[in-house]
């Protein structure tokens, strides 16, 4: 099986240390674009842009990005509660049409009460998924071209519908990771992709098999991704020497405070990526060249593949035999990172070929100014 694999940028920071501002990064659109470009030369798929209040804005962002990159695709953070599906189709369709058909959608319901309160949305965790998954039909039927009319317990629209529709056919691939059991109804009635974060392959393996029963019940099929970063040099020794100077810096007061922020979250995953080690540095090695050295600070994605190119891709294969087939990695600093990342592990994987690009151009056709911003041009039959 060939595999997707896809960078991050760095939106919320990037440096060469965890924890300390030693070694940091200034992340300005200049940076930013180089990250994005080496991607997209080195043969990544695409790039994953952040979401929340540490982040800058990833719409905006890859928005930027556009012009300066020509394969690369954008993964962009769709936030229900924040914002109308209708907006957000709308938003979608236009990123997909400027782009060129290179943007996909990672939906993303918080998880941290406090910065959701912040962004005015005050639901629990049942109710964030009961109004993700109504979104998500709305945003979805929307970009598909339908007019919709939904009455539902958290939002309600009348006549929404999509002047200009997106490139993709039938719309943009939905991306989604959630742990729990709510999370995974969503996955398996909305998206096109469930994402998972780095646990050994037994527990991976556990919710993919939840996920795939229950999209099969309902007569539906998901795609699997995981969420990773990865520290990859030419002997094992020196990978495992890269990861301890990574957090060389990280003492024990910031693991303490960094542990008691991921413990205020109602998110069932970041728990779980806590879980993994305790905040205890000794207990990071959580299974074979799987590191959980980053989750002791950092919020979200916590682990990291150590190793040589060879041995990292066999743990991808680990994870590629329980039928993943996207990998989103990272690794600190990210511009140099994509570069080792390319040059001593892309020798070693089957990497999925761009898509045909003449399909994606069919999809936009001249048209002239809407009327009244509702009523197409007619064609004009000259008499001679």
């Amino acid at each position: 099986m060939s595999l997707n694999v896809f960078w991050f940028l760095p939106t919320h920071g990037d440096g060469r240390y965890l924890g300390t501002e030693e070694g940091a990064r200034v992340v300005d659109h200049g940076y930013l674009q180089q990250i994005a470009q080496a991607a997209d030369r080195l043969g990544f798929g695409g790039v994953l842009l952040p979401t929340g209040r540490s982040c800058e804005d990833s719409w905006l962002v890859a928005a930027s990005l556009i012009s300066v990159t020509q394969r690369l695709k954008f993964l962009v953070a769709l936030r229900p509660g924040i914002i109308s599906p209708t907006l957000a189709a709308r938003q979608a369709a236009t990123l997909d049409r400027l782009s060129g058909g290179r943007a996909l959608f990672n939906l993303v319901t918080g998880g941290d009460p406090a910065e959701l309160a912040a962004e005015g949305l005050h639901l629990n965790h049942k109710e964030r998924y009961e109004a993700s998954a109504e979104f998500t039909r709305i945003w979805r039927r929307v970009l598909e071209g339908e007019t919709v009319d939904y009455e539902g317990k958290h939002i309600q629209v009348k006549g929404a519908s999509l002047m200009h529709p997106p490139v993709q056919y039938p719309r943009p691939p939905l991306y989604f990771g959630g742990s729990s059991d709510e999370a995974q109804d969503l996955a398996a009635e909305q998206v096109e992709l469930y994402l998972t974060w780095g646990e050994p392959p037994a527990l991976v393996k556990e919710k993919i098999e939840q996920v795939r029963a229950k999209a099969a019940a309902k007569g539906r099929t998901v795609r699997f991704g995981i969420r990773l970063h990865v520290i990859v040099r030419e002997t094992n020794e020196e990978a495992w020497r890269a990861a301890d100077k990574l957090i060389a810096n990280v003492d024990d007061e910031t693991i303490q405070r960094a542990q008691a922020a991921f413990a205020k979250t109602d998110s069932v995953g970041q728990h779980r990526m806590a879980a993994l080690h305790g905040g205890d540095r000794n207990k990071l090695e959580i299974y074979p060249n799987l590191w959980a050295g980053i989750g002791l600070v950092r919020t979200g994605a916590g682990t990291a593949l150590v190793g040589d190119g060879p041995t990292v891709a066999a743990r991808m294969q680990e994870y590629a035999d329980l039928g993943i087939d996207t990998f989103i990695f990272s690794g600190y600093p990210h511009l140099e990172e994509a570069y080792r990342v390319s040059e001593l592990l892309f020798p070693h994987l089957d990497l999925a070929k761009p898509e045909d690009e003449s399909v994606v151009k069919k999809a936009i056709l001249p048209r002239g100014e809407l009327v009244a911003h509702d009523f197409a041009n007619k064609s004009v039959t000259r008499q001679h």
